[in-house]
């Protein structure tokens, strides 16, 4: 069910569901996020093909690929170009550059998807931005990226994200700044704050036995 803010906006934002969209890409058509249930995605999409930035950043997104993919997560690019323009290109980063393209990119040469997704930049024709969409196993938005045309993305910095993602998912905490490698905090992470006078106590008597460092009970750094 599409929340109140996609409804109104057209753009699935963090904790809304992910649209269902039927694609052609250079794998064939897919349907999203249906062929990837049970699996993260990460979908990126990029300006267009055959520009510096660009392939900078799909010969780094390669180079990380498997490290995705152990994470089972899927990576997708997108651009309104048409399919041959992607494939052409991709030709040319294997040839010139030495890099196989191994994931799927969109060819919505409609900017019927870009514009569902608020990737199409403003002023700039139907030239899509440079949007990250982190879509969890359950087809859940869970994190929302955007950056300018002259900035390429830091791809690691993406997988932090994921890896931070799937942490706080699985042992239900949160992660400080930085993390996993924080200045101060190294890779410890954050232990939810209490809800309840009672819980506070608890948190309090247990912070001793369970090794917690405890600012104050609303700021408890645990071990992962």
């Amino acid at each position: 069910m599409e929340s109140e803010t996609e409804t109104a906006t057209g753009i699935p934002l963090i904790g809304d569901e992910f649209p269902d969209l039927a694609v052609e890409t250079t794998h064939g058509t897919l349907s999203l996020p249906d062929d990837y249930e049970g699996e993260w995605i990460v979908l990126f999409s990029h300006p267009g093909d055959f520009t510096p930035v660009c392939t900078s950043e799909f010969v780094a997104f390669e180079d990380r690929r498997e490290a995705f993919e152990a994470r089972d997560a899927n990576l997708i690019g997108l651009s309104v170009d048409r399919v041959h323009s992607h494939l052409k290109w991709v030709d040319w980063i294997d040839e010139e550059i030495g890099v196989e393209i191994k994931f799927p990119i969109i060819a919505d040469e409609s900017g019927r998807v870009g514009e569902q997704l608020g990737m199409i930049q403003s002023g700039a024709g139907t030239s899509t931005v440079r949007a990250v969409f982190i879509v969890d196993p359950e087809g859940v938005v869970r994190q929302v990226l955007y950056y300018p045309e002259e900035i390429g993305r830091n791809i690691d910095e993406i997988l932090r994200s994921l890896d931070a993602l799937q942490h706080s998912d699985s042992e239900g905490v949160a992660t400080p700044a930085n993390w996993p490698e924080n200045e101060r905090f190294g890779d410890r992470v954050l232990l939810p704050p209490p809800g309840t006078r009672e819980d506070v106590d608890a948190r309090e008597a247990e912070a001793d036995a369970e090794g917690y460092e405890q600012y104050d009970w609303w700021f408890t750094l645990a071990e992962q």
